[in-house]
């Protein structure tokens, strides 16, 4: 039972109880009062809890993070390395394919010679 819930009505009849006299009155009183610090307890300890769940998930979404960006990390560095490659790859090509150019123009030029 949620006592939390409660807590306004109990304080309702609290107020209207405390204009009553007599043994029986008095009685409701105490039983009004102690619902009410009863609710306040419950509701205290509802928030306890919430704040304790907030502050998991919190703990979790940090770490989830956490984890995302080391990925991240990790994916744009291979990224910069494959870059790298695909440029070191495409430099050696154009090497090779100038100095295939240049040993024809010097066969060119050989020829031409004779």
């Amino acid at each position: 039972m949620n006592i939390a819930r409660y807590f306004p009505l109990c304080a309702l009849a609290l107020v209207a109880l405390a204009g009553c006299t007599g043994p029986e009155a008095e009685q409701a009183k105490r039983d009004a009062s102690s619902a009410v610090e009863h609710a306040a307890e419950a509701t205290k300890q509802a928030a306890d809890r919430a704040a304790v769940k907030t502050r998991d998930a919190t703990a979790e979404s940090r770490q989830a993070l956490s984890e995302a960006a080391h990925d991240a990390h990790g994916a744009a560095r291979a990224v910069a390395d494959d870059a790298r490659q695909a440029t070191a790859d495409a430099a050696d090509a154009t090497a090779k394919k100038t100095r295939e150019l240049a040993d024809k123009a010097d066969r060119n030029a050989d020829e031409t010679r004779r």
